[in-house]
């Protein structure tokens, strides 16, 4: 286990989560404090908040994340590309955005790649970072292998495992697959249930990129306890 990484370091690796639909004003100024404190990558929220999170992280390099079509991605192409845009308008420096299931389950894969580029184009033309959440715990392998392959089509900057709202989250075995689908072409970001430092050092390990969490700054504190 990879366990070299500094307590710092290893803060760059998350995405710090508040996503529940009762969070108050309080919770987003919690999860933006936490992130300037322990130096975050980025905070993930919904789109509503997204002003208020830009202000609140002002002059720090912790980027701000909005969840597009979330949790369920049952929106229309046109939906989630205003949602996208509008996102990025109020300050958005990174997007995350769950497929359509029932297109992917219904294998209209023309219609998953027209809504990954709906997506994924915005965000490269305004510099935002694009993530792709595939909701791994409702899918077979063999359409997380379709959605990957899709994804080294378009090329958005990563694949997701999980919303963290889903019936399961990530897992190591689904990391492994995704990483050997789509190998250095996309990132992968580890989403849902990695609450421990273990968990948190093996899917670096398996080769992800962003973890996300709510349990952040508990896993750091850990790695700082030893």
């Amino acid at each position: 286990m990879n366990t070299n990484l500094t307590p710092e370091q290893l803060a760059k690796y998350f995405d710090h989560t508040q996503l529940r639909a009762y969070a108050a004003y309080a919770d987003f100024e919690k999860v933006c404090g936490e992130a300037r404190a322990y130096g975050f990558a980025m905070v993930a929220i919904n789109p509503v908040p997204v002003a208020l999170c830009k202000k609140l992280l002002a002059g720090t390099d912790v980027h701000v994340g909005a969840a597009i079509g979330f949790p369920l991605g049952q929106n229309t192409i046109a939906t989630k590309a205003f949602e996208t845009k509008d996102a990025i308008g109020n300050g958005a420096d990174e997007i995350d955005y769950v497929i359509d299931i029932t297109q992917l389950k219904e294998k209209n894969y023309d219609y998953i790649q027209k809504e990954m580029a709906a997506i994924v184009e915005p965000c490269r033309a305004a510099n935002v970072i694009s993530k792709v959440i595939f909701e791994n715990c409702y899918l077979t392998d063999e359409e997380k292998r379709s959605l990957c392959a899709i994804a080294r089509e378009v090329r958005p900057d990563f694949i997701k495992t999980s919303t963290g709202f889903g019936t399961g989250g990530a897992t190591f075995e689904d990391v492994a697959l995704m990483k050997r689908a789509v190998g250095d072409d996309v990132k992968i970001k580890a989403a849902g249930g990695v609450r421990t430092l273990e968990t948190t050092l093996h899917m670096i390990e398996l080769g992800v990129s962003r973890i996300g969490s709510t349990a952040s700054v508990a896993i750091v504190e850990e790695l700082k306890a030893q």
